[in-house]
């Protein structure tokens, strides 16, 4: 394990239980007082076992409920007009989604702890690993370093789409993030809680800059044991065109989906294996780690995120508390999940109970273990659909735009009207991303990426006003420990 020695000081927000790297790390309360040092146990790398768990822990620091693992997917849904509020509890989000937070409010401080506990978490396994590298083969360390790099450029980008104004403002001139890349091992902070925001853009550059390396350093393929739960090159691919899309670089868009994309029906990745699978049903089986998984974060019965961090909790009646449920003035009135005559799959994700309807993708009951999704092999097609009428490709476009809904709907056929120009094709793909990633995590993310207010929404148990994209709550305020424990730390304007 890590051994970490405490002492007393002010907690920050970017440091909070620094380094438990591994889930079985030591477990210590960092709010209480005692002495002076601390080191990393050099014995944490001393095997290949236990550098593997090492990369195992970063894999739990990411799925944290509080952060990937279920709160952050949540709160860019209810952000969004998808859901409504159906049992009004400050506990499950009531603040989010009626675009109420602060600074002190439990989310955004536990939200912005959690991703930057998983950020130092992969910096304190980099020095570790590269202290020991003679412990493990070069293929296994060049993996390892991979997988850290990617999940903290998954972290950093789900930081920075939260608490930073969108890229496609000002290029990214806005304030973003405090960008820590050096391990924090020194509960004291010793001077290293105070780091200057860096812009937007250089958070970006970051992001990208460690799928970079990590796309030359990991697997060409899923390891046969662990399928989709572990990061591949193709993951690093995916996440850079998600990250280039929120940069609206098409171009690049189209560079890096180029890799994953064959030319021509049945589109699927040239390398590595990944491809829709023939029913999206096979998806959402609550433990899926299959060919169209590029990253699914996996739960087990000792290995939760917590009940009310959990999908199936928020979204469905049954299993779940019905916290909320669907927008019949949202994608749901979409004639593909809601017309009677509708033959699409992804209708069969929707429950009617009594008068109102939840979204039943996520089943598992308590202690909800169902696999969370954060890279689809649907998304990148999306993805590439989208640049590709952004571009004026409108036959690529189309083309990727009817792959993913031929394998719900094989046949269905979009209305002329809705393809045959640019702007309509652009606008139903938009409409297809909805479909396709509802409950997801992606409704707020592509509202701040196009540019767009968040809509009003309401129902019995409130309503939620819109948000106008110069709103100061149009993203969340800065956590209020940070800007308690870090002096360089400012607040968004």
């Amino acid at each position: 394990m890590i051994t970490i020695k405490k002492y007393k000081y002010t907690v920050n927000a970017a440091v909070l239980a620094l380094t438990m790297v591994m889930g079985n790390s030591c477990k210590k309360d960092l709010l209480t007082p005692s002495p002076t040092t601390s080191i990393i146990d050099s014995k944490a790398f001393d095997t290949p076992a236990r550098i593997l768990s090492q990369v195992n822990g970063l894999y739990s620091g990411v799925k944290s409920g509080q952060f990937y693992g279920g709160r952050y997917v949540i709160y860019n849904e209810i952000r969004g007009e998808e859901f409504i509020v159906n049992k009004p509890n400050g506990v499950t989000g009531l603040d989010t989604w009626n675009q109420n937070v602060n600074s002190n409010t439990n989310e955004v401080v536990n939200l912005w702890s959690a991703g930057y506990t998983a950020i130092n978490r992969v910096n304190v396994f980099l020095v570790g690993l590269n202290a020991n590298l003679s412990k493990v083969d070069a293929a296994t360390a060049n993996q390892y370093i991979g997988e850290a790099e990617f999940l903290r450029a998954l972290s950093y980008f789900a930081l920075v789409q939260t608490y930073a104004k969108p890229y496609v403002f000002d290029g990214g001139a806005s304030p973003g993030l405090p960008l820590r890349l050096l391990a924090e091992t020194d509960l004291t902070g010793a001077g290293k809680n105070d780091l200057a925001r860096s812009t937007v853009a250089q958070v970006y550059t970051q992001i990208l800059k460690d799928l970079d390396d990590a796309e030359t350093k990991l697997p060409a393929t899923q390891a046969t044991a662990t399928g989709a739960t572990r990061a591949f090159k193709n993951t690093a691919i995916a996440l850079k065109a998600r990250v280039y899309l929120a940069q609206a670089n098409y171009a690049k868009v189209l560079t890096e989906t180029a890799k994953l994309i064959s030319t021509t029906a049945p589109y699927q990745s040239p390398t590595g294996g990944s491809k829709l699978e023939s029913s999206i049903v096979t998806v959402f089986n609550g433990s899926y780690t299959g060919a169209e998984g590029l990253l699914f974060l996996p739960f087990s019965t000792s290995d939760a995120p917590g009940t009310q961090n959990q999908l199936a909790y928020y979204f469905t009646s049954s299993p779940g508390n019905g916290e909320y449920y669907l927008n019949t003035a949202g994608i749901y009135a979409n004639v593909a999940l809601s017309g009677a005559a509708s033959t699409d799959a992804r209708k069969g994700f929707i429950t009617k109970v009594g008068t109102v309807n939840y979204l039943t993708k996520y089943k598992t009951p308590s202690p909800f273990t169902d696999y969370v999704p954060v890279l689809r092999y649907s998304e990148v097609l999306l993805n590439a659909a989208e640049a590709y009428a952004r571009t004026g490709d409108l036959a690529n476009a189309s083309a990727l735009l009817n792959a993913v809904r031929h394998r719900s709907d094989p046949a269905f056929t979009f209305d002329p009207a809705d393809i045959g120009s640019q702007a309509n094709l652009i606008s139903t793909i938009l409409t297809e991303r909805r479909i396709e990633l509802l409950g997801e995590g992606f409704r707020l993310t592509d509202l701040f990426r196009t540019g767009q207010a968040l809509p009003a929404k309401s129902g019995p148990q409130g309503s939620s006003p819109a948000v106008a994209v110069t709103a100061s709550n149009y993203i969340w305020p800065i956590s209020g420990v940070e800007l308690q424990t870090n002096k360089l730390m400012q607040p968004n304007p």
